[in-house]
């Protein structure tokens, strides 16, 4: 979800979606880099987590903020599908080379991980780091690209969901609410595995409000209104937790019998409207926070690595767990202690480090992709670059399929027990999705110069969906 403010006109950004997005991901990196605690001896890492503390669950409704980064997705996917079909296009044509280039802009930047970790788990080995630590490095460096994958069927789902949206309107999330109900019972009710169906209804769910956002009916919201819809969402959260098989806390828990989020669950559709009616009713204030100069350029900087950042910040803690804990024999203190509390600033700040060597590193990958669609012929002068053709909707389809069977199985999987297959699933995904030579085609088919991650201002967002309102 690569956004940027470099260069832009005044009033060309949604600050606000802008905003919510850094801050999304912002909160994941923070909340993963404090919740180890971590000890070694004998070769053996032992791993907790300081949000398994007594109580400390409640503060996972806040922090699991997974919710709010399908939200803004779902808006920032809606937002640019108007706009490439507002380029002149045939629809077909037009949603084609979205589709293309939205799966490209994903898969690039994993291929660097991808690239490391097929070999780092070798090298920590030849160097004499125990089996023990260096599976559960691999296992942690590839368990968070489950997201990719379910944000890879979210983004094919899209011209789908869009139409859905023109013609039921706000019944759809409701619905999507109702099949994840229907899942649950199933899945309590003897059939554990068909839970795995809710990563698509319950967070199809959330990206479904984020194109409520975009036609204005959520944007339009006072700010009573916005607390109204929080607490109707974390009231149903607190009703299904309180009286129904599920978890207090929003995030899964070592030795817990229910996990809210593998597979995610219907209460977290309730911690979706929540979440976002809070930072509706916070949206005057987070526009005017986003305006101020300091906080423009961070959210310039940081758009255009949203990935990267996302992506490298598990390695990042696997780096400094690696060197402190593993090689220095560091213990992190009992959370919540004063030892604890005055650890947590200096292992942000030293993972915080490592994390920016490695963005700077990779992050090349997702800043400076191709853009213009076209593939180089080697030559020199008017015809060195050739217009290429955005690829078939199978062969976009095949990609996306592809694509989030190889992330989800490195997920489960890990770095450390053969992923080859599944890496080969996503480098073939990625080229599925490249432009195909064809020069008759291309002035029809290459993909849009702006960046189709990039949100209008909701003004203009608004105008775009009304002028496309009729078009299936």
């Amino acid at each position: 979800m690569t956004t940027s403010l470099a260069g832009a006109p005044p009033h060309t950004r949604d600050r606000f979606l802008d905003l919510i997005r850094t801050l999304a991901v912002v909160g994941v990196v923070v909340q993963h880099w404090t919740m180890p605690v971590l000890g070694y001896s004998d070769g053996t890492l032992a791993t907790g987590n300081a949000l398994a503390t007594p109580g400390w669950w409640i503060a996972t409704w806040l922090s699991q903020v997974m919710p709010l980064v399908f939200f803004a997705g779902g808006a920032a996917n809606l937002i640019s599908l108007h706009r490439a079909r507002a380029t002149g296009a045939d629809t077909t044509t037009a949603t084609r080379a979205w589709l293309a280039g939205r799966l490209r802009r994903l898969l690039l930047p994993v291929l660097p991980l991808l690239a490391v970790w097929l070999v780092v788990p070798t090298v920590l080995r030849d160097l004499g780091v125990p089996e023990q630590p260096v599976a559960i490095g691999g296992a942690i460096a590839a368990q968070l690209l489950w997201f990719l994958a379910v944000y890879l069927l979210a983004i094919v789902a899209t011209p789908l969901m869009a139409a859905a949206h023109r013609r039921f309107g706000f019944a759809v999330v409701p619905a999507l609410a109702l099949v994840a109900v229907a899942v649950d019972v199933a899945r309590f009710g003897g059939v554990p595995l068909v839970g795995y169906a809710n990563a698509v209804f319950v967070w199809l769910a959330a990206a479904q409000l984020g194109f409520h956002y975009v036609d204005g009916a959520l944007g339009r919201l006072s700010t009573c209104r916005s607390l109204a819809m929080s607490a109707a969402g974390f009231g149903a959260t607190a009703l299904l937790v309180a009286f129904g098989p599920y978890a207090q806390s929003m995030i899964g828990m070592p030795g817990a019998p229910v996990s809210n989020m593998s597979p995610p669950n219907v209460a977290l559709v309730g911690l979706a409207v929540g979440q976002v009616g809070l930072v509706l009713a916070a949206r005057p204030l987070l526009t005017r926070l986003a305006a101020r100069r300091p906080v423009a350029a961070a959210l310039s900087w940081a758009g255009p690595r949203f990935m990267s950042i996302y992506l490298w910040h598990m390695p990042a803690l696997i780096v400094v767990a690696g060197v402190a804990v593993v090689a220095l024999g560091y213990t992190t203190p009992q959370p919540g202690t004063l030892g604890w509390l005055a650890m947590v600033p200096v292992w942000l700040a030293a993972t915080a480090a490592v994390l920016a060597v490695l963005v700077r590193v990779a992050g090349r990958f997702e800043t400076e992709p191709s853009r213009t669609g076209q593939v180089r012929s080697g030559r020199t002068g008017s015809d060195a670059a050739r217009p290429a053709a955005t690829p078939a909707l199978t062969a976009l389809v095949a990609a996306s399929l592809l694509g989030a069977t190889g992330l989800l199985g490195l997920a489960a999987r890990g770095f450390g027990n053969g992923p080859e297959l599944w890496a080969a699933f996503v480098v073939v995904a990625y080229v599925l999705a490249r432009p195909v030579v064809s020069v008759g085609q291309a002035a029809t088919t290459s993909e849009p110069d702006t960046n189709p991650e990039q949100p209008d201002s909701q003004g203009a967002a608004d105008q775009t969906s009304r002028s496309l309102a009729g078009v299936s």
